[in-house]
């Protein structure tokens, strides 16, 4: 009886072992994700950065450049939103992990908002609150955003700061 349950034994770990290569695991583990969605920029979305940058430099702070790569993780948040039909910071680790891997970056912080209908509501609201000024007014170097309808056509809003 013992002889069946090796010799299933062994065939489990036999096809184990040769069912799946690890270098291909290992190289898509160490290898930065080469390709990103980057949507094109809408008027609001120029807009809000625009803001956000004419307040920063009002209180004398530098101006933040845009960079493809910060809006390419934006966008997958704000679609990972209306998805999920709510705001949130889910897996905000991955994307700041991302950026840290994928973009020269140090830090990375993010503001997130939902069904405001312009980009001056959208900005006030984070002026106006604590905790997303103290992001708009941090150690930055770059940002970008990304601002998506849902089927309702209510907005939902990623804007994401990095500092390389």
């Amino acid at each position: 009886m013992k002889s069946p349950i090796r010799v299933i034994y062994i065939a489990c770990m036999v096809m184990l072992f040769f069912s799946c290569s690890s270098e291909n695991v290992d190289d898509d583990l160490n290898s930065p994700i080469k390709e990103f969605t980057v949507p094109e920029v809408k008027s609001i979305e120029v807009e809000i950065l625009e803001r956000i940058n004419n307040y920063r430099a009002s209180i004398g702070l530098s101006v933040l450049e845009t960079l493809d790569i910060v809006k390419s993780q934006a966008y997958s948040h704000t679609e990972y939103m209306i998805k999920e039909n709510q705001i949130s910071h889910d897996y905000f680790h991955a994307r700041k992990s991302y950026l840290l891997t994928n973009a020269g970056a140090n830090s990375v912080a993010e503001n997130v908002g939902y069904g405001y209908s312009s980009a001056e509501s959208v900005v006030n609201a984070w002026i106006k609150s604590d905790s997303h000024r103290e992001t708009i007014e941090g150690d930055f170097t770059n940002f970008d955003i990304s601002a998506e309808q849902n089927e309702d056509g209510v907005m939902y809003f990623t804007n994401i700061f990095i500092k390389k």
